[in-house]
């Protein structure tokens, strides 16, 4: 990842704040946006790059909270998430992008979608939900009791996490290393608690305006790709596939052998279907 660096990178003002943000390409090709998922950076992608550059131009940027962006102790609203990638495109002076989230980044994907759609090529989604779940409730309490019970109870859920999210093939695959994962996570975030509490209490609002937003979702006419992890128990599959019912046009496509964190877990199988996916800009390839 040494020789991997962004053509172009900026702060956006936002209000008091600043949301880091990153380009990869001389803008000859047609960009897509990975989105990050709660705990994630710009960076955590830079592995992942190869697979995409050679079709697509790449937008990467921090949430507040996230990376290189302000962290301010206050509220944070997810379609505020979604409208930062609108002033970056402008920035960019790009019309249009592909968008693809994983699991809260496809919270922001998906109020990008209802809210701009005129500015999206393509949606893919993987590890997201679009619908009230008691489990999935219960689950964001018990992380806001970790994260809120300071470092020493937060270096708990970050085993806690890890058990929850990854799929048995890839703990097995990876499991020298979880101890490493682990540590690294507690030490980005224990200084920060805070910013792991506001983006997930961001949460609560979005669901609460589903029912008023659900027609909405239901005019995102783009291509959607759903792809989740065949053995995701975050968010299992069942709940998942509530959104191909909501979206009209809508393909999906659970994956194998994986958890939670698909693009982690199988590269190997999510970014080929994506790429497929956002070349033939249909659901049909």
């Amino acid at each position: 990842m040494a020789d991997i660096a962004p053509d172009r990178q900026g702060l956006l003002p936002a209000g008091e704040n600043l949301i880091h943000w990153e380009y990869f390409g001389k803008g000859e090709k047609e960009p897509i946006a990975l989105l990050n998922g709660l705990a994630m950076h710009c960076k955590a992608w830079y592995g992942f790059l190869p697979f995409v550059l050679p079709q697509h131009d790449v937008i990467l940027y921090d949430y507040l909270g996230q990376g290189e962006s302000s962290a301010p102790d206050e509220p944070v609203l997810i379609p505020s998430l979604a409208g930062f990638l609108v002033a970056i495109l402008d920035e960019l002076k790009v019309q249009k992008t592909h968008v693809m989230g994983i699991s809260y980044g496809g919270f922001v994907a998906l109020e990008f979608a209802r809210l701009h759609q005129e500015r999206l090529h393509t949606l893919t989604l993987s590890g997201i939900l679009l619908s009230n779940e008691e489990l999935f409730e219960m689950y964001e309490a018990l992380s806001l009791r970790f994260y809120r019970g300071g470092p020493e109870v937060f270096e708990i859920y970050t085993h806690y996490m890890y058990e929850k999210i990854f799929g048995e093939a890839f703990v097995r695959k990876v499991k020298d290393n979880l101890d490493t994962m682990r540590r690294k996570f507690h030490d980005r975030y224990k200084d920060s608690l805070h910013a792991l509490i506001r983006l997930t209490e961001a949460q609560d609002p979005f669901f609460a305006a589903l029912e008023e937003n659900m027609p909405g979702y239901r005019e995102i006419r783009t291509p959607a790709l759903v792809m989740p992890g065949e053995e995701d128990r975050a968010i299992p599959p069942w709940v998942q596939k509530k959104i191909v019912g909501i979206l009209p046009d809508a393909r999906w496509e659970p994956i194998a052998e994986s958890g939670h964190v698909v693009y982690l877990e199988r590269p190997d199988v999510f970014f080929p279907m994506l790429l497929r996916f956002t070349a033939a800009k249909s659901t049909v390839f």
